[in-house]
Order: structure tokens, then C-alpha cells, then sequence
């Protein structure tokens, strides 16, 4: 089997969807479909110089083409409401010149335009979708009907669109994923936090990932005056304007004990993972994308890492976690967090308990094991 991944995303990006857009290509090309990815050639890419598959720690090597389009989305003179849906445009019609005389049995993606675009010529497209698209209904019911398969990532998400009329035996759930053995490293806690420079004698609570509200990184920092000097609040990734603005909330809340180490290197969150004695994953329950869309890819790491995870109570994240393997807590609310963490740390036996069923569990959610799923499904 032959499969062209189209993706109008950077490569590398410091975005997680680059991570699990590489991490599958890999995983089907594991499985022996022979795969191409398909990418933007975008003109901003700060990683531009880095090799993306050493980035990204992966094994096996593929081709990745890019293609032309007009990228004038940070040009400051040309709102953002004309220039993503000019960068959209250019990027699907640069796919249709490239693929329109393609052979490949399947064309897959996540970019519903580029799809909508090649739905006029190919019937061989398989959507993965990520969110529910209100703005852009029309198009969507179209391309759902059109496309061969659905790949989402949630059961809300499957729910909605069987509420639109599509077949439910068209759409395949199937939630984010981890490299597991990634993150089965050999270093102790101690070793990890000496290799990253940080202090022997905290408790440190590390979130990984975007520093977005919706993420609820805000909550995360404010549980932080309800803890003790003995904690740290560790905080990985973020692009550099939205780590200003974080600092500046937690400069004026006056909150003591939080540290921003910035964005990272894919090949380096083992080592912070392994370094903490909790997880965090503090979603806010004020957006649907955090309440019914998301499936966390640092839910995912965290439970591969073998460290306890408090998360927020919402549907999303009940998809994967529950009180046998995490402690789940109010989202929003920052004493509730910060009680999330005092529990976890006053009772070790609790602990290993949580994060011993975690364990088990993600070795179900592998990258590999997703790309079978899919496979199974479209061959």
C-alpha cells in the first residue's frame, strides 16, 4: 500500500501537531505501507535548520516533500483574516498540482481544505479530525460525505458527526498516542534533574506543552499559592510571547516558586518527565476544544514517564484517565488543584498505584498500535 500524508504544517515545529504527525508517518511506514509526507514549505520556520527526523527521535527515515504557498501570515501589515485563508488556498492548490497524477492507494490528512479541494478528483482521501468544525459546517458535511474514511479522536467527536448524517462504520476512534519505549529511560529521578540542572530537593510539578489559557496553565501557577516552599512549579514549552505574558501574570499575582524553562527539544521531555514527582495536565473546562475535542499527547508521555498525573475532570480526559489511575480534580479551580497534589505527595502507596495502572494502560495507545487500527480499517 502506498500513502501520501499531506500536512500544511511546518516540519519540524514546536507544535505537538508536528510530533504526531511524524510520529505517525513513522508508525505506518513501520507497518510496511510505503509513505511520502507532505508538507509546507513555510518561509518563518526558526527549525528550518534542523534534521526533523533527529529532532523528533525517530528511527525510521521517509520522504517529505514540500510545497509552495503565499506565507504571509506573521507579515504585520496583512490581517490574519486574509492572510490564513490565503496561506490555505495557496497550500491546496499547490497539493492538487502535486497530486493529481499521484498514484498513491491512499491520501491522508488532517487539512480539511487541501482535502476539500482534491475531493473534486480523488476518492481515495482519509480525514483526520482533531476538532468540530462550527465555522465552516458546510464544507464539512460536503467533505464528510466525499472522504473514504474518518479517523477522530474522541467519541464526542464521532457522536457529532453521526449526528450530521455520516455512516457511523465510516468513522474510526482513535485516540493521540506516545512513543512508548521513548520515554522508558534508564536515568533515576536524581540523575535526570542534575542532568537538567534543577534542584535535588523540590517537589516538582512539571507541565509540558503550550502555554495557552485553554491549556490552563493560569490555574496551574495560581495552585501555586496554596503550596509549601518545598514545591516547584515546573513549566516546559511555550512560544516565546505567551511565555512573556505567563510571566508577567505570575509577576503580578507575586506567586513564588514557579520556573519557565521554555520550549525543548522533543528528545528532551523524557528527561524532564522523569525528573518530576507529579504530572500535571490542568485543562480549562471554559472551551469546547478542552472539554470534548482534545486528546492530549502530553497525557499520553505522562502516562508512559511512570509518574503520577493530576488532571482536570472533563469528559476528554475521562476518554483515558479515571480515579484508578490519576487524580482528577475541578478544572479552574486552583485550591482544588493544588489539593490534587497534596494528595499525591502525602501517600506514596496511592501513587505508585495510579501510576501503575496508567502504565498499563498507554501501552494500548502506542503509536504503532494506532497506525494497526487505522490500517485495519482502510485496507
Amino acid at each position: 500500500m502506498k500513502i501520501v500524508y499531506l500536512a500544511n504544517v511546518r516540519i519540524p515545529t514546536e507544535k505537538a501537531h508536528g510530533l504526531q504527525i511524524m510520529k505517525m508517518v513513522e508508525a505506518f511506514k513501520n507497518e510496511g505501507v510505503e509513505i511520502e509526507l507532505v508538507a509546507a514549505k513555510r518561509i518563518n520556520n526558526q527549525l528550518e535548520g534542523f534534521d526533523p527526523f533527529d529532532y523528533y527521535g525517530l528511527d525510521k527515515k521517509f520522504p517529505i516533500k514540500k510545497l509552495w504557498l503565499f506565507d504571509l501570515v506573521d507579515v504585520k501589515w496583512l490581517p490574519r483574516k486574509l492572510s490564513v485563508p490565503l496561506q490555505n488556498t495557496t497550500f491546496a492548490i499547490s497539493a492538487l498540482i502535486y497530486l493529481i497524477r499521484s498514484k498513491a492507494d491512499i491520501i491522508y490528512s488532517r487539512d480539511e481544505f487541501s482535502l476539500f479541494l482534491l475531493s473534486l478528483l480523488k476518492k481515495n482521501l482519509i480525514l483526520e479530525l482533531h476538532t468540530f468544525p462550527n465555522s465552516k459546517l458546510s464544507l464539512y458535511k460536503y467533505l464528510l460525505k466525499k472522504v473514504k474514511k474518518i479517523v477522530v479522536i474522541t467519541n464526542y467527536l464521532k457522536d457529532l458527526i453521526v449526528d450530521l448524517g455520516v455512516d457511523p462504520n465510516k468513522i474510526i476512534i482513535c485516540p493521540d498516542g506516545v512513543d512508548v519505549k521513548q520515554f522508558d529511560i534508564k536515568e533515576s529521578r536524581e540523575e535526570c534533574r542534575q542532568k537538567l540542572n534543577l534542584p535535588l530537593e523540590k517537589n516538582i510539578i512539571l507541565y509540558t506543552g503550550h502555554l495557552f489559557y485553554w491549556k490552563g496553565v493560569y490555574t496551574l501557577v495560581e495552585s501555586g499559592q496554596f503550596l509549601s516552599d518545598k514545591e516547584l512549579i515546573l513549566i516546559v514549552g511555550g512560544m516565546e510571547n505567551d511565555q512573556k505574558k505567563l510571566i508577567q501574570y505570575i509577576e503580578e499575582k507575586k506567586i513564588k516558586n514557579v520556573l519557565l524553562v521554555g520550549h525543548k527539544n522533543p528528545k528532551d521531555i523524557p528527561y524532564y518527565l522523569r525528573a518530576a514527582d507529579i504530572l500535571a495536565l490542568p485543562n480549562s473546562g471554559e472551551k469546547l476544544i478542552s472539554i470534548h475535542y482534545t486528546s492530549p499527547l502530553k497525557m499520553f508521555e505522562y502516562m508512559a514517564a511512570k509518574r503520577p498525573i493530576v488532571a482536570s475532570d472533563l469528559p476528554s480526559v475521562r476518554e483515558i484517565l479515571n480515579p484508578a489511575n490519576a487524580v482528577l480534580v475541578a478544572p479552574d479551580v486552583a485550591y482544588e488543584l493544588a489539593e490534587g497534589f497534596k494528595k499525591v505527595l502525602a501517600d506514596k502507596n496511592f501513587s505508585e498505584m495510579i501510576v501503575n495502572q496508567a502504565y498499563q494502560l498507554v501501552l494500548n495507545y502506542d503509536w504503532y498500535q494506532r497506525a494497526k487500527i487505522i490500517l485495519a480499517n482502510i485496507q
